[in-house]
């Protein structure tokens, strides 16, 4: 599908998101000084930036699929001032946001002093956070946030198995029969997974589901997290995934590299809930169910799609389950 086919690009829709945008920047007593730009477009989501005499403004808007992410981020905006980018104004039937600007993303700055130590300092901050979370589940699933927690997610990884068209089977970037056979008889050592990691009772809160290095802004020397949209409520330690991919991305390291120090630092304030040792063997079952959650979450958005955007984006949802697949091999 083309970008003049989507939502987000049509006269209308775009005149009416510029006229709220106008209108809450006046509660504020800001003025739009320039033209409104759409530097991120894609079928799920969208930003504009908007220029103003004190500095650029963002606006986000969502598929109704995503609308959780509006309810969140406003909360999390309340809840936790200094782990978020500031909110200016939500509309949750919408699924608008307004924001201030986050500052400079933490890619910019690691891939110019290629220095591990910002996520050693940020982590833990992260950890925190989800730590105080665990403790306002309920209102993150009243927010619409998926749940996914380790007793659903072994039905979720069934369903997902059950939706072949999905999975492209025997098709260019999809699974073969073969790897399929292999995932449906992995069904009953997911639920072994699952009970085995929840026997370390760490609590269950906000996984981020997209928390690499452009989903962290730096501003007067705070971190802020920003992009909740692929969120969920599941095991925290899921959100390590991504992390390190994100490391390999921009500072050249070798695939499936995972620093100890790094894993150290985010694992610390998880001590008052297990040991390291016993912390470190719930992150290497975790580390082997993330990549189920990641498919799940694109399986989430994806099949919402026009026929045409699912055929476009159907590739994640089988790398991913390819990539548990090959980490149950590896172990054995």
């Amino acid at each position: 599908m083309r970008n003049q086919e989507l939502p987000w690009t049509q006269p209308e829709w775009l005149e009416e998101a510029s006229a709220w945008v106008h209108g809450e920047l006046e509660r504020h007593g800001l003025r739009v000084s320039g033209p409104i730009e759409q530097p991120h477009l894609r079928p799920w989501a969208t930003v504009l930036r908007v220029p103003t005499a004190a500095g650029a403004v963002y606006f986000k808007a969502t598929v109704p699929i995503l609308a959780h992410e509006v309810a969140l981020t406003a909360a999390l905006a309340r809840w936790h001032t200094h782990y978020t980018v500031p909110v200016l104004a939500a509309d949750l039937d919408r699924h608008w946001l307004l924001l201030a600007d986050g500052g400079t993303t933490l890619r910019e700055i690691i891939r110019a002093d290629h220095d591990l130590r910002h996520w050693k300092t940020l982590l833990p901050l992260y950890a925190e956070l989800q730590i105080e979370l665990a403790a306002r589940l309920p209102e993150l699933l009243r927010f619409g946030t998926p749940d996914r927690r380790l007793h659903q997610l072994p039905l979720q990884y069934e369903r997902l198995l059950d939706d072949t068209n999905a999975l492209h089977l025997d098709q260019p970037g999809g699974l073969t029969a073969g790897e399929y056979q292999q995932l449906r008889g992995l069904s009953a050592y997911v639920t072994e997974l699952c009970e085995q990691l929840a026997s370390y009772h760490v609590p269950e809160s906000l996984h981020h589901g997209d928390f690499h290095d452009a989903n962290i802004f730096v501003r007067d020397g705070q971190f802020r997290f920003f992009d909740w949209g692929d969120s969920c409520v599941t095991h925290p330690f899921f959100s390590l995934r991504t992390v390190f991919v994100s490391m390999e991305m921009s500072l050249g390291l070798d695939e499936g590299s995972e620093p100890s120090d790094v894993l150290d630092a985010y694992l610390e304030p998880w001590t008052r809930f297990g040991s390291r040792v016993e912390l470190h063997a719930a992150y290497k079952l975790a580390r082997q169910l993330a990549a189920i959650c990641s498919a799940l979450t694109w399986h989430r958005v994806v099949s919402t799609l026009a026929p045409a955007l699912q055929m476009e984006y159907a590739e994640p949802v089988p790398a991913l389950l390819q990539e548990f697949l090959g980490l149950q091999l590896k172990a054995r």
